[in-house]
C-alpha cells in the first residue's frame, strides 16, 4: 500500500537519491536534455524545477541555496547566466517529459526530459538569432548585385569573352 507516500524514493536510500538527482540536475542544466526513465525523470522534474524559479531572481543568497541543492559550481553559473533568461518570462513548467519507449534490456519506461525554453522545434516563438558580419555584407552584395542587373546586358556580354580569352592564354603559358 502506499499511504503516506508523498513521493517516490527511486529504490534509494536518501543520500543515494540525493546524490543521484544532483547529478542529473547538474547534467540537464548543462545539456538542456537527458534521457532517463520515466521515474527519474518525474522525481527530477519535482527537485529541478524550484531551483529554476529560484534562478530567476540573481541573489547571493538563492545562489547558495542552488548550490547546496547541486553541489556543482559550473552548474550553477550555467544556469544563473544562460537559463536564468530564458526562463525569466514563464511562470512554470519549466521542464518536458518526453516518453520514448521501452530500453531494450529491461524494458523499462525511458524518457526524454528537457527545458522547454531551449527547443527549438516546439518552441515556434523563439527570437531569431542576431545577423552576424557576414549576413550584413552578403545583403549589402545583394544591393550591388541589383544594381549590376539593372545595369545594361550588352557589356557584360562583351566584357565575359574578354575574361575567357585571358583565362585561356594564362593556361597555354602554363603548359
Amino acid at each position: 500500500m502506499r499511504h503516506g507516500k508523498k513521493f517516490n524514493h527511486l529504490g534509494r536510500t536518501a543520500s543515494h537519491r540525493s546524490a543521484l538527482l544532483s547529478n542529473m540536475a547538474c547534467s540537464l542544466i548543462e545539456h538542456k536534455r537527458i534521457n532517463t526513465t520515466v521515474a527519474k525523470a518525474k522525481a527530477l522534474r519535482v527537485y529541478v524545477e524550484p531551483l529554476l524559479t529560484k534562478a530567476k531572481e540573481d541573489t547571493t543568497h538563492n545562489r547558495r541555496i542552488v548550490f547546496s541543492y547541486l553541489q556543482s559550481k559550473e552548474a550553477v553559473t550555467e544556469l544563473f547566466r544562460s537559463v536564468a533568461p530564458k526562463i525569466a518570462e514563464r511562470n512554470g513548467g519549466y521542464t518536458r517529459i518526453i516518453k520514448t519507449g521501452f530500453r531494450p534490456g529491461d524494458a523499462a519506461d525511458m524518457a526524454l526530459i528537457e527545458l522547454v525554453d531551449f527547443n527549438e522545434l516546439y518552441n515556434p516563438n523563439a527570437e531569431e538569432k542576431k545577423a552576424t558580419r557576414r549576413s550584413r555584407r552578403s545583403a549589402t552584395a545583394k544591393k550591388a548585385e541589383a544594381v549590376v542587373a539593372e545595369a545594361p546586358k550588352a557589356e557584360e556580354k562583351v566584357e565575359e569573352p574578354k575574361a575567357e580569352a585571358a583565362d585561356s592564354a594564362e593556361e597555354k603559358t602554363e603548359e
